[in-house]
């Protein structure tokens, strides 16, 4: 077999071995190992030493757990029950009141935490049951629940973007300015699907009741400010001092996470178990985010040094495609790919394959992945993994099926297609804010070559020309298999 099939054999294997359901971190490592051992010999040990140091030692990555315990702890704070009593106050003279409201909770504290399922579980505890005593349509208080809860991962600060940003080589604070219009143009589409279904048929979402409707204007005001302030402060905070500049991801996360912490105190919800169980969850999950990212970080080092890459880009340059017919073609893979992935497996493993072909087709990396972003929302709310339906399901009453459910969710996919027609239509979305804050920065988005990080390429030009150095290494032969060339002395 030449290099290239040896490369595309790898991805099928890959592909069947998370089909059995192995742990993907670690398939991917072994792929790597064992298919690079065959490519390169030896000296896929020494890359993959490289790989892990050099993902651990990456800087972008340093957020990543500090955005989770600021979730975490926040998450722990006991204040999503006054945030959505106070923002149901507030929305109680908006037709479906409690769909809108339960729609803005969501979105202010999946900003604060960005954890899907915490925030999808304790929206099915709360509010669920409100809408249902209301008298709501249990397929649309599902359906609002469900697609609610995601937003975490496309409006900032997002970890999904700090991980994009970390593979494609492009700015997380560009990233982030670029995903802010994008997470509210969203959040606005469900909820004017919501106001719409209930002015059309208002029997779906009832009027709140009178003790709801005769509240006083200074209590709504006084229940916001105890409720709905600090915790928007703090992600004002946190957010306003990545896009202006005052901060780092890193920093600003940092102070995010001691915030939370002051928050948590001053509602009198701190103490030593909880702070152990976050840090726990926090840790728990960050392993899983580096170990994921030496996995894939070897996976496609040896995928590009077998010439796979090649092979998808001569698939493409054959199907001769328009720049928007690839934008196509790659979402509604992404898309498909949604079914059963998660998130964190498409970005950290297949849109690295699309990296090296956006150049080709003239699309800007930032662009290209606040898109990917909006189109992963749809990896939470469609089968069969559809983790976002299955936390719901868990914990909500046992009347509720998980086919309601589902049925619930699939006008919220059907509003992520439109959000995503019109970013695609009217790119400026996504694209006014970065310019308009970052405009001509030079080589921060820049596009890595076979969809590496920039700081990873040096180590594979390392081992290259170490390898052109050696003599009698096998995986420098000089017949026509497809073995990489060393690179031309400059």
């Amino acid at each position: 077999m030449s290099d290239p099939q040896v490369g595309i054999l790898m991805l099928v294997v890959f592909l069947f071995a998370i089909g059995f359901g192995f742990p993907i971190a670690f398939t991917l490592m072994a792929m790597g190992v064992g298919f690079g051992y065959y490519a390169m010999g030896d000296h896929i040990f020494q890359l993959f030493v490289q790989r892990t140091f050099s993902v651990m030692a990456n800087d972008v990555l340093i957020s990543v757990p500090l955005f989770l315990f600021m979730g975490y702890i926040v998450e722990r704070a006991n204040i999503l029950d006054r945030l959505f009593f106070s923002i149901e106050l507030a929305a109680k003279n908006l037709p479906g009141s409690l769909a809108v409201a339960t729609l803005l909770t969501c979105a202010l504290f999946a900003t604060a935490t960005g954890i899907v399922g915490a925030v999808v579980t304790l929206m099915s505890l709360l509010a669920l049951p409100a809408m249902l005593r209301a008298g709501y349509d249990p397929k649309l208080a599902a359906g609002v629940v469900c697609a609610g809860g995601c937003l975490g991962i496309l409006i900032p600060p997002s970890v999904l973007l700090i991980l994009y940003g970390a593979t494609a080589g492009v700015s997380v604070v560009k990233l982030y300015a670029g995903a802010f219009f994008p997470g509210l143009m969203l959040a606005g589409l469900y909820m004017a699907y919501v106001i719409t279904r209930a002015l059309l048929n208002p029997a779906l979402a009832p009027k709140p009741p009178k003790e709801i409707l005769d509240v006083p204007f200074s209590k709504v005001v006084w229940a916001l400010f105890t409720s709905f302030v600090p915790l928007a402060t703090l992600i004002v905070t946190v957010l306003g001092a990545i896009l202006a500049g005052l901060a780092t991801p890193t920093e600003a996360a940092a102070v995010g996470a001691a915030g939370a912490i002051l928050l948590a105190i001053a509602y009198r919800s701190f103490d030593l178990v909880k702070l152990r169980e976050s840090v726990f969850l926090t840790a728990r999950s960050a392993a899983m985010v580096c170990w994921l990212f030496v996995g894939s970080a070897t996976f496609s080092a040896v995928f590009a040094y077998l010439n796979g890459h090649e092979v998808v880009k001569d698939l493409i340059d054959y199907l001769d495609l328009s720049s928007t017919q690839f934008m196509i073609l790659a979402q509604f893979i992404i898309f498909l790919l949604g079914w059963p992935l998660e998130w964190t497996e498409i970005i950290i493993i297949f849109v690295p394959i699309f990296l090296p072909l956006l150049q080709h087709y003239d699309v800007d990396p930032l662009f290209f992945g606040v898109l990917v972003a909006l189109n992963l929302q749809t990896s939470f709310l469609t089968p069969p993994v559809a983790m976002a339906a299955f936390y719901c399901k868990g914990v909500a009453p046992k009347n509720i099926s998980i086919e309601q459910i589902f049925r619930g969710i699939y006008p919220f996919v059907a509003m992520v297609l439109l959000a995503m027609a019109l970013l695609y239509i009217f790119p400026d979305i996504a694209l006014w804010l970065p310019d308009a804050l970052y405009s001509s920065s030079s080589g921060e988005g820049a596009l890595p070559v076979d969809g590496l990080p920039l700081d990873l390429q040096a180590d594979d030009a390392q081992m290259q020309q170490d390898q052109a150095t050696e003599p009698g290494d096998g995986a420098s032969g000089e017949d026509d298999d497809g073995a990489v060339p060393p690179p031309e002395e400059e």
